[in-house]
């Protein structure tokens, strides 16, 4: 069972809308190396896992994941809500706000909706840990570029920096998961 308190991760306090802002960091909320995806593809594979050290770390990581889209949702409403009309629309999120208004929907920077086939669960313990070690370094890519374009707004890099460091130590989570599960199934074929 979780313990839900309810202040996020990481601070965050943005006080400039930047809507334009707003369109490419949605994508680390719903897009296809988003925090979604990471969240339910991590504590789905957990099942599978053949020793509980891998399904806590999966089950761990899983959750963390869910508190970062959180961070994520922040960080986009933040940007958008009290952003006039007219700044809407010249973000380009005329479409979007039709749709949504500034509600926070899941979806990439370019506009594909979430979709569970980011999940990329296999039913194998180890090509799963070898995708969530390249999803974790997927995201900590997308953090950098995000992390570029914010660069003169302090309130967004801050907490981008922080989930940039996250995806870091959440893949050093998986080698051990994986060295761990690679141990376990070796011992397995030792006659």
């Amino acid at each position: 069972m979780w313990t839900y308190n309810k202040i996020l991760q990481y601070p965050i306090n943005i006080k400039c809308t930047d809507p334009k802002l707003a369109k490419v960091i949605i994508s680390q909320y719903g897009g296809p190396d988003g925090e979604m995806g990471a969240a339910l593809r991590y504590l789905s594979q957990r099942f599978g896992m053949p020793d509980q050290k891998a399904k806590a770390i999966l089950n761990d990581i899983g959750t963390e994941e869910l508190a970062h889209l959180e961070m994520v949702g922040t960080i986009v409403h933040q940007l958008t809500k009290n952003a006039s009309i007219e700044e809407i629309e010249k973000a380009g999120l005329s479409a979007y706000y039709t749709d949504h208004g500034v509600d926070v929907y899941p979806q990439s920077a370019a506009g594909n909706a979430f979709n569970a086939t980011a999940l990329a669960c296999k039913g194998d313990a180890i090509a799963n840990l070898q995708e969530d070690l390249a999803a974790e370094q997927k995201a900590r890519a997308t953090y950098e570029k995000l992390i570029d374009l914010c660069r003169d707004n302090p309130d967004v890099l801050d907490p981008l920096r922080y989930l940039r460091a996250r995806e870091v130590v959440h893949f050093q989570r998986f080698g051990e998961a994986l060295r761990g599960v690679q141990e376990k199934l070796a011992e397995k074929t030792i006659f």
